[in-house]
């Protein structure tokens, strides 16, 4: 019987074992922690974000070229039925985010265990790949380099050629402010009602102010493009436009402050007159615009390792279109060693669990052929 290895037991690891062992290949995954599904578990907490209900095109929009046939073979509609064959029932909320019932990633894992188990797939754990590949095929699922006490280490580019790889970044982070003091007591306040924008494009969002700088939902969405050079820019009014917020100012004030002016006829709530404050005091004539427009200075993006994801890793000339690496017959790779990135919303686990399901079925193919 064939063998195989997977290194990495992620959603990109569990998913190459599973479709090697359905294959009929002896399948034997290794993790280097004392169980696997660490980081998955971990993205679970708040509600495991599946995927996104949207059509496959609009879907491959949020995601590089290369990783388009993966996710092409394996979208949206096919993780869905994916999760239900594992008795996971799933909703789409507002936002388009499909969610498991149970709101947990622990259910689903459990059974996909107990699945792979029944496939004859060994699991095991507290084992260090040694860069070895004496099995029939190999597939590489180890990860970026964030949440490094879950496992994602990106220790493992010490055993590839330089050439073979991008330098990792922190992608899905916040970034760090340095606040003045006045900002303190807003720490842990929700940013809400607000849009972040990016190269001519509005993404709506919510953020969290706290003492190491802002983060949440509508960073993510804009921080690969603000870690790449461009501002951080917040539409504080996204449902009205620049004239009507102009409209709004020229309202007679009276004696009131310009604060409680703007608190008034822009139901602006404190946050938001705290960030003008921080940032655009004293306002400028054209005001309006510093309220749709309001830039966020920032020192940075936090550090690679409180990052809910990395860009960076294998590089995509460095593999085959079956996603075996070009330098090492047999090996394959798949997930967040990849060198690719996407926006939080299910585009990560959908792309990760993809690539395993490619790279798996690939190396079942190269197994059976003999290659």
């Amino acid at each position: 019987m064939s063998t195989a290895l997977v290194v990495g037991g992620g959603p990109a690891g569990l998913m190459a074992a599973e479709v090697m062992a359905k294959a009929g290949l002896r399948v034997r995954l290794i993790d280097q922690k004392p169980s696997v599904g660490r980081k998955f578990l971990m993205a679970g907490k708040s509600g495991l974000n599946l995927t996104m209900d949207k059509p496959l095109e609009e879907f491959l929009q949020h995601l590089p070229d290369w990783i388009h046939p993966m996710v092409s073979s394996f979208g949206p509609a096919a993780v869905v039925a994916w999760a239900q064959e594992l008795g996971q029932d799933v909703f789409t909320g507002s936002s388009g985010r499909v969610f498991p019932v149970a709101m947990k990633a622990s259910p689903l894992l459990r059974a996909w265990l107990a699945r792979l188990d029944q496939l004859g797939g060994e699991i095991e754990t507290r084992t260090v790949w040694d860069g070895t590949t004496p099995d029939t095929v190999t597939v590489l699922a180890m990860g970026g380099a964030s949440w490094r006490r879950l496992g994602s280490d990106g220790a493992w580019v010490s055993r590839f050629p330089a050439s073979d790889l991008a330098q990792f970044q922190p992608t899905n982070m916040g970034f760090e402010v340095p606040w003045s003091s006045h900002m303190e007591r807003h720490f842990g306040t929700p940013l809400k009602n607000v849009a972040f924008v990016t190269e001519g494009k509005s993404h709506r969002g919510e953020a969290i102010v706290s003492a190491r700088g802002i983060e949440g939902g509508g960073v993510y969405a804009v921080s690969a493009s603000v870690r790449d050079g461009a501002p951080l820019i917040i539409d504080l009014v996204p449902d009205l436009s620049v004239a009507e917020v102009e409209a709004r100012l020229n309202r007679p004030r009276g004696k009131a402050s310009m604060s409680n002016h703007l608190r008034k006829v822009l139901k602006l709530d404190p946050l938001k007159l705290a960030l003008l404050q921080e940032f655009a005091r004293p306002l400028p004539a054209a005001a309006a615009e510093v309220v749709k427009g309001l830039e966020i200075r920032h020192t940075g993006p936090r550090p690679m390792d409180e990052a809910i994801s990395t860009a960076g890793g294998l590089r995509a000339a460095a593999l085959d279109e079956n996603l075996m690496l070009k330098s090492r017959s047999g090996v394959f790779a798949a997930g967040e060693m990849l060198d690719w990135e996407a926006p939080t919303g299910g585009y990560l686990i959908t792309a990760c669990l993809a690539t395993g399901r490619w790279a798996g079925e690939r190396a079942a193919e190269y197994a059976a052929n003999g290659e």
